[in-house]
């Protein structure tokens, strides 16, 4: 049985050769075959072609790793193992064997047990060798493959170009390539709540499409369980859902991967969750998380920063730490754990995956290979998730950490509120606190309010980005990158808090600062503010006004009487009548289905 395919960079997916194999300058890759001069060599201990093998045998039944290659030549074949232990990295070699094929030929080499990451090394014995790829096989028994077909649920708003990329590339790949073994496996499931999708053309028999009310991620994924569970009824026999964001670039090799873990998972993990790690769209081997822990709203991302070209990165990756949940990015779960009982909350975006991930997360498998890209979230700035966050953590907190007292919550609000003001954004202040006021309505709020409509009212409040040319402040790119690494000393740092960062001085500036990365500094005795986006190249403006200052504080020491008196209350309610908002019947009159 396949293990892993010996991956190639490709340009649908990734094109970082070190990701894939690491080469010496006499082995030249061209395409999908390297050819070789006396010495040259390659190896795989890399994010794609290395095999995390103490994680397939703690989770899976595998039995006895071999490798099978394909080459032309003189070679010598190295198979090894390697280990982070502290800062250092064992290397350990298990075999050699002396490969002379006349003609393109497949060899198999069987690997000795070991720990760590298993690799290989090739290394040419004479000029004008070639290595022309292979796999990892596995003995495992008949008895202990599952039976597995995996429903991928996608929710979109009015993304139709990575749609129709993805869907693509799903069908090039597997839905419509009849070597895959998914292909008859894998079943797509798109909630387009932006209704923009052109549905006739791109449903297919394993592809199905729906229009969905725009009530945000929550209730797109929502819908594609509902989905599912309705096909399901009909025969679908679909095992497990995988959740992926729309803006993602998918590697099928992933889908792959995910799906030979589930086949042959032993029974004591059979409830499972398997997560895809996060990478940059814009730096591709940047690991932005693999698993994360919600710690009550002090969120840790695990694995973070990472570069996956580095050997140390892919192994420091086989590290397993605590996780809580895997972000809807990339993770699947068995089909089981979707119930009519037990679907996702309706807070509209952000803390959805989190939630349920507290509620139904026992095991998470996380490996190396299986990630999507995304754009990075400081490229996504809104003024609209001031209102979300908040309103947000603290539910989830209500529904899983009761211990989160409201001092806690309390302290949180005056810290988020007070740095808004700070940065002259009094427009984010006030969603912040409408976004508390809100929580602190309780669930029967939460239940007849409209998302949609919501959705639009928080829109209209916040902040407005406009190119920059559109704006009354000058903008000056060495300005921008000033204000990204400017500072204060020591003494100067007291003054500014004891001034109020500036607040009862005469402001005597103008600045241009990031959108996502604001520091209190960038404020100090600034007339206005240019918040600027370097990707799309827009901003908008904010401009100090003790006026509008003094007000949020007088919303804000109001909203905090109001948390220290119903905060405890309606935590415990959430707690107690979590259910009438997770089961299918609140869900279909939600969404008017």
């Amino acid at each position: 049985m396949i293990l892993q395919n010996v991956l190639w960079p490709s340009a649908d997916i990734c094109m970082q050769e070190d990701m894939y194999f690491r080469g010496s300058a006499k082995a030249i890759r061209i395409g999908n075959y390297f050819r070789f001069e006396k010495g040259g060599s390659i190896s795989t201990d890399t994010y794609f072609n290395g095999v995390s093998i103490n994680k397939w045998k703690k989770y899976t039944n595998i039995d006895k790793l071999r490798l099978v290659i394909k080459l032309q030549g003189s070679f010598r074949v190295s198979l090894a193992y390697k280990q982070k232990v502290h800062k250092k990295i064992h290397e350990k070699v298990v075999r050699e064997a002396y490969i002379q094929n006349q003609n393109q030929e497949e060899i198999t080499l069987d690997f000795p047990e070991g720990e760590g990451m298993a690799f290989f090394n090739v290394e040419a014995l004479e000029n004008g060798g070639k290595f022309l790829g292979g796999r990892y096989d596995i003995d495992v028994s008949e008895k202990q493959i599952r039976d597995v077909k995996i429903g991928i649920g996608i929710c979109t708003y009015r993304r139709e170009s990575y749609i129709e990329h993805n869907l693509e590339v799903l069908k090039k790949y597997i839905l419509e390539n009849p070597n895959s073994e998914l292909s008859e496996r894998l079943e797509v499931f798109i909630s387009d709540n932006g209704q923009t999708l052109n549905i006739e053309k791109l449903n297919g028999q394993s592809i199905h499409i729906v229009k969905n009310k725009n009530a945000g991620g929550a209730a797109g994924f929502a819908r594609d369980m509902i989905e599912v569970l309705d096909a399901n009824r009909r025969g679908a026999g679909i095992t497990h859902l995988l959740l992926m964001d729309d803006d993602v670039t998918i590697d099928p090799e992933a889908i792959l991967k995910t799906y030979r873990i589930l086949a042959y998972l032993k029974e004591e993990y059979a409830d499972a969750f398997i997560g895809g790690a996060m990478l940059r769209s814009d730096a591709r081997s940047i690991q932005v998380e693999a698993g994360a822990s919600w710690n009550a709203g002090k969120l840790i991302s695990l694995k973070k920063n990472l570069d996956m070209k580095s050997c140390d990165a892919c192994l420091y990756n086989e590290t397993e730490e605590y996780a809580e949940f895997n972000a809807w990015w990339y993770c699947c779960f068995p089909i089981s754990v979707v119930s009519e009982k037990n679907l996702p909350i309706p807070i509209f975006f952000r803390g959805d995956d989190v939630e349920y991930g507290l509620r139904n997360m026992k095991h998470l498998i996380l490996m190396n290979g299986i990630c999507v890209w995304h754009e990075p979230f400081e490229y996504k700035y809104s003024s609209v998730l001031s209102y979300y966050l908040l309103r947000n953590q603290f539910i989830d907190n209500a529904l899983h950490f009761p211990n989160y007292k409201r001092k806690r919550a309390m302290q949180e609000v005056r810290d988020r509120i007070i740095r808004e003001i700070l940065y002259y954004r009094y427009k984010n202040a006030d969603l912040i606190i409408r976004g508390v006021q809100d929580f602190l309505k309780g669930i029967d709020w939460l239940k007849k309010t409209d998302g949609e409509v919501l959705h639009k009212e928080i829109l209209a409040v916040g902040y407005k980005t406009l190119p920059i040319e559109q704006l009354a402040v000058p903008f000056s790119y060495p300005v921008y990158e000033n204000s990204l690494t400017e500072n204060d000393t020591r003494f100067r740092r007291i003054l500014r808090l004891a001034c109020g960062n500036g607040y009862i001085l005469h402001a005597k500036r103008d600045n241009v600062v990031s959108m996502s990365s604001i520091r209190p500094y960038n404020a100090y005795r600034a007339r206005r503010l240019l918040n600027y986006d370097v990707i799309t190249g827009k901003g908008f403006i904010t401009e100090k006004n003790s006026k509008k200052a003094i007000q949020c504080l007088i919303s804000m020491a109001k909203l905090i009487k109001d948390m220290n008196q119903n905060y405890d209350k309606v935590a415990r309610e959430y707690r107690k009548r979590c259910g009438e908002i997770q089961n299918i019947q609140f869900w279909k009159k939600y969404l008017e289905i």
